[in-house]
């Protein structure tokens, strides 16, 4: 096996713990797919929205341009539930970090493509998170209607802008939608 600097486990439970840690359909994006398709809300699943560097969203809305990514909290650096482990601190620390900098990048580049952001901390209850989802896309409907001069529930509103004035919690990143934890609502 090749070592990338990865330091290894300190225990076989660590280990284990770690190589359970899914990459995608988490527990949490299960739960918020679920309730966005009970309220009949239709979307892709790990869509790539930006080719290079490659970014693939959680939930994307292709029609309004709407990008959901679901961050854990550990891995995204949540203020309200993020821990830094003790162990391997400076690896855990640069890493989470470079994480939380490829989310600013991300939220830069689909901002400057045309693209609206939503992120949602995987702590935030399913309901609640769906709800901001869909007044989002809401407010883009809107959006689409007027720029086509149609009604926001036509097959022709297809225009959308990045939309919204909201600036979210991860400094530096942009204009995304972020929720309670980041400190700024939808």
């Amino acid at each position: 096996m090749v070592d990338r600097g990865i330091p290894k486990p300190t225990s076989p439970e660590a280990r284990r713990r770690m190589q359970r840690t899914r990459r995608k359909d988490t527990s949490a994006e299960m739960l918020l797919r679920r309730e966005l398709h009970q309220r009949g809300l239709r979307y892709r699943i790990e869509y790539k929205v930006i080719s290079k560097p490659r970014r693939v969203a959680d939930i994307v809305f292709t029609r309004y341009r709407l990008a959901v990514f679901v961050d854990g909290c550990f891995w995204h650096g949540c203020p309200l539930h993020g821990t830094w482990p003790k162990h391997n601190a400076d690896f855990w620390r640069d890493k989470i970090e470079a994480n939380r900098h490829r989310d600013c990048d991300t939220n830069r580049r689909l901002l400057e493509a045309g693209w609206t952001v939503v992120r949602i901390w995987e702590h935030e209850p399913p309901r609640e998170a769906a709800d901001r989802i869909e007044h989002v896309l809401n407010e883009l409907k809107g959006e689409a209607a007027q720029c086509t001069g149609q009604g926001p529930d036509t097959e022709e509103s297809s225009y959308v802008g990045s939309g919204g004035s909201d600036t979210g919690s991860r400094e530096g990143c942009g204009r995304t939608r972020t929720g309670p934890a980041g400190g700024g609502e939808a």
